[in-house]
């Protein structure tokens, strides 16, 4: 399948790949370092129209929320997005998310695109009472423009007062270049920014006008090795990589999101019947010659404690990182471990996550 800006990528010289069932750029002619840097330092644009949308409507959508998944919704207000795992029966992560309450009755729920139609089955199977689940993915294309200066290009292009003045918020019916578009304060780079949500026949001109807006102030497109490797210093869990069906959301370090205080959730008993996580998510700075990459064994001495999950050269940071799963007795910060890169032992010290951290705002 292709995104509704397709054309816009072949024209920006983008290397189309296959990705969760679409045709997404990799990377564009500047390369994926030069992509990397000007998020952090400038900006970059994203396409992410492959992520999936899910609404809830209806008098029991709080209440069948708050059942699917392990935070709790109660308190959200008209234009909060909130941070959530959905847990099978045996407390794994089936997924992580994003939900945004449109008003008391209505949310939006944005889930990862190569789980998008299995999320909306198993919702689906544990719907009830009065609440409508509808698949908007097809409908709805999604722009990241994400970095320091990202808020400067959306200021010129949007009315006083119209953009989110606070992370993980939003606003709808934003006007944008006279397109409009839901802009939400969100991001998975490790830098502030926004997603825009809009239909898929003002995606080409918004992304044309995003990038001449942003021109002088260093705005890049970005492909998905870019988005990989910002998400990774960042700290960012991955599907697929930092959880799974079979790892909970406490062994993988998202307890923020897990209120187990909450009356019921799929997979609250489970979790508590594994008790104290005998795993835990850990940060790795490769000190040795090698880079590591993900499923490959952590040691501590000639003890395997684990594996790694993703890992790659930080190229704002320079140097090579890593996270793994490891025992949750093994690895605490500052310990010296090995990680076995094809056949042989390169030294890593664990540090503190997240490798990369947002510079606080002059």
């Amino acid at each position: 399948m292709k995104t509704p800006l397709y054309d816009c990528h072949v024209a920006c010289g983008g290397t189309m790949v296959p990705f969760a069932g679409y045709l997404l750029p990799v990377q564009y002619p500047a390369g994926i370092i030069a992509e990397h840097l000007a998020v952090r330092t400038a900006a970059g644009l994203f396409d992410v129209s492959h992520m999936g949308e899910i609404v809830f409507s209806g008098r029991d959508a709080l209440e069948n929320l708050n059942y699917m998944l392990t935070n709790d919704f109660t308190s959200m207000t008209d234009g909060q997005v909130r941070y959530s795992v959905m847990c099978n029966d045996r407390g794994g992560c089936l997924d992580d998310l994003i939900v945004y309450r449109l008003n008391e009755e209505t949310y939006r729920v944005v889930v990862n695109a190569a789980n998008r139609l299995r999320d909306f089955e198993w919702m689906k199977a544990h719907a009830s009472g009065d609440v409508a689940l509808a698949d908007v993915s097809d409908n709805t294309a999604q722009l990241a423009i994400q970095g320091p200066r990202a808020e400067e290009i959306m200021r010129r292009l949007a009315p006083e007062g119209a953009l989110p003045a606070k992370y993980y918020f939003f606003r709808e019916n934003v006007p944008l270049g006279g397109m409009t578009c839901l802009v939400s304060r969100t991001g998975y780079t490790g830098e502030d920014g926004y997603e825009i949500y809009l239909s898929n026949d003002d995606a080409p001109a918004m992304w044309n006008l995003l990038l001449e807006t942003g021109r002088d102030a260093g705005l890049m497109p970005c492909g998905l090795g870019a988005r990989d490797t910002l998400r990774l210093e960042a700290a960012m869990p991955l599907y697929g990589h930092e959880m799974d069906g079979d790892i909970s959301p406490l062994e993988t370090g998202l307890a923020f999101g897990v209120k187990m205080q909450k009356p019921d959730f799929i997979g609250k008993k489970a979790l508590e019947e594994r008790g104290v996580p005998q795993i835990r998510r850990i940060g790795l700075k490769i000190t040795g010659r090698g880079i590591a990459r993900e499923h490959q064994d952590v040691y501590s001495g000639d003890t395997l404690i684990g594996r790694t999950t993703s890992g790659t050269h930080a190229p704002y940071l320079k140097y090579p990182v890593a996270m793994a799963l490891v025992r949750a007795d093994s690895a605490e910060t500052g310990a010296q471990l090995e990680v076995d890169v094809r056949g042989r032992r390169v030294s890593a010290e664990v540090i503190t996550l997240p490798f990369y951290r947002q510079p606080a705002k002059k």
